[in-house]
């Protein structure tokens, strides 16, 4: 019932917030004597912001239309490369030469399905483009599968992760942001003791709950103490119609919102408090700032109630992997079985979701690895949020990454390099793409000088099992007045 109550108030709200919305335009309307008085930009800001509270936030967009790489802009599309109703795989293709993008490292991010959409990784997958392969997986928010395509759970993430791996035919790096480390180590173990030949080049996890018995934070000991029945009698709901996913078992998004928001309550007040005050004294800047973040903050999806109990039961109360007691579908999984992926850890010395040392966890439990593949990070000064996004992770932590896969691609792309400098030289290009073919010889050196020395190149350091597919992905209609993103 929790969930037809939340549907119930946004419906008894609407026409509150239809009419905030129309007296906002009215009081904002350059022909309204009161636009530019006290009396009016208060009216005004006070409507905007119940508008914006009240809202129902849908999933945000990538928008990533182009890049800049070596100083010109590149443009970038979203193509779906393989889906499974539950997710889709997404790659950002940039508008270069085929030859050029074949040299660049293959990444891709496991985006957390933990509550909020893809798009929270939009930055790091901006990090990532100029000088990598991108791909992505975007999770479907659970309330609009049908019933009909049945469960997913733990199991079914796992055997996502080995079909994508599949699917790119094992040439890629893993990058599990946060939730997904526990799916992507395992499926990678999983892959080696089969002695899959699709296993990654390498798996880099991030501020991943590893082992939640080291150093436990709030959102650790909350689990703990509640025990997986309270979560399956108290937050469980189902999907009330008209959705598409009416009848499901979810785990609501709102209720995950609600908890990431009273973590730091007093925070979201205040910055809602500034908002009212910057659109009072016309500082568009930093309203937009406002804007832009809590458009994506806000924006939640729902999980299925199988992975959400499962993942509470496995990882975060009976430790399942740092134990050895980790199964999938009847089948133990053992981290000591990577004895050829290297691993990376990154953790944030002030993350208050995963606790230092959670994540580091994974190092010690793939024995069979040489010391050699594993590498351990931890940014100083950085939080949850930051290890993934913003100044601190372009500064400090992508050159890290960036070494760590370029220290570890394979042999073959480095003779695929060498190819592509031999057709440029001797002029197997088409008519007219002269600037091109220089700026691909330039890229091109740099990658195979930085493949065959184990190094990242100069223009990247920053100082000290469902079927393929191809096709463009569905854009939504732009908000009208409102900038898009890059």
């Amino acid at each position: 019932m929790l969930y037809h109550w939340f549907e119930l108030g946004h419906a008894a709200v609407k026409p509150a917030r239809l009419a905030a919305g129309s007296a906002r335009m009215m009081l904002n309307h350059p022909m309204n004597p009161m636009a530019n008085t006290a009396v009016g930009r208060g009216a005004s800001a006070a409507c905007e912001v119940f508008e914006r509270t009240t809202r129902r936030y849908t999933k945000p967009e990538f928008g990533i239309t182009d890049i800049e790489v070596d100083g010109a802009s590149v443009c970038v599309r979203e193509d779906v490369v393989w889906e499974h109703p539950f997710c889709e795989m997404i790659r950002f293709t940039k508008d270069l030469p085929d030859k050029q993008t074949t040299t660049q490292p293959r990444v891709l991010l496991l985006s957390p399905m933990s509550g909020h959409f893809a798009t929270l990784l939009r930055g790091t997958v901006e990090a990532f483009l100029p000088d990598h392969e991108v791909y992505i997986t975007d999770w479907r928010d659970a309330r609009q599968v049908p019933v009909a395509y049945g469960q997913f759970d733990l199991d079914d993430y796992v055997d996502v992760v080995r079909a994508m791996l599949s699917a790119l035919g094992g040439d890629v790096h893993v990058v599990a942001v946060c939730q997904p480390s526990v799916p992507a180590m395992a499926a990678v173990a999983l892959m080696e003791e089969a002695g899959h030949p699709h296993a990654p080049n390498s798996l880099t996890m991030m501020g991943g709950p590893i082992d939640t018995r080291i150093n436990p934070t709030e959102v650790n000991r909350l689990a703990e103490d509640k025990g997986t029945e309270w979560f399956a009698n108290n937050v469980i709901s189902r999907v009330p119609w008209p959705h598409l996913g009416f009848g499901r078992t979810v785990y609501p998004g709102f209720l995950q919102l609600t908890g990431f928001m009273t973590m730091n309550l007093d925070r979201h007040v205040k910055a809602h408090k500034d908002l009212f005050q910057h659109l009072v004294e016309g500082d568009g800047d930093s309203a937009e700032k406002h804007i832009d973040f809590y458009d994506e903050y806000l924006a939640v999806m729902d999980l299925t109630s199988e992975f959400y109990l499962q993942t509470i039961e496995n990882v975060f109360v009976e430790h399942h992997l740092p134990k050895g007691k980790m199964m999938h579908r009847g089948v133990p999984v053992r981290p000591a079985a990577i004895k050829n992926v290297p691993v990376m850890t990154v953790e944030g010395e002030k993350d208050d979701i995963t606790g230092t040392g959670q994540c580091s966890a994974a190092l010690d439990l793939c024995s069979g690895l040489p010391s050699s593949k594993k590498v351990h990070f931890e940014a100083p000064h950085v939080g949850h949020y930051g290890i993934f996004n913003g100044s601190r992770f372009r500064q400090t932590i992508l050159p890290k990454l960036c070494k760590f896969i370029a220290r570890h691609e394979p042999p073959a792309r480095v003779q695929k390099s060498r190819i592509i400098l031999e057709d440029i030289d001797s002029g197997g290009l088409p008519a007219g793409a002269l600037k091109c073919a220089q700026q691909m010889r330039r890229d091109t050196q740099r990658t195979l000088a930085a493949l065959e020395a184990g190094k990242v190149p100069d223009f990247m350091n920053v100082p000290d099992s469902g079927a393929p597919v191809q096709r463009p992905r569905k854009k939504s209609a732009a908000k009208p007045g409102r900038r898009s993103r890059r």
